[in-house]
């Protein structure tokens, strides 16, 4: 039995409000796939470019903090 049986077979046991909530589920999921590939490149992009705003005038200014001080650690 493939895998999409397998979830058909569970799904067609649920009461209808739950088939639903699982339709629901598999609609936010495809969205999530078909956005995530469109939107991968321009999410970078716009991240650099909000940085970039941020910063802009301060590039030459003396920072006391490096690149390790950024990163949290968990112990």
């Amino acid at each position: 039995m493939s895998l999409s049986e397998k979830i058909l077979k569970h799904i067609q046991e649920l009461p209808e409000p739950f088939q639903a909530e699982v339709l629901d589920f598999v609609e936010y999921l495809e969205s999530k796939t078909k956005k995530g590939k469109k939107i991968e490149g321009e999410e970078t992009d716009w991240s650099e470019l909000s940085l970039s705003f941020a910063m802009r005038g301060m590039e030459d200014e003396y920072s006391p903090y490096s690149l390790n001080d950024l990163k949290e650690r968990f112990t």
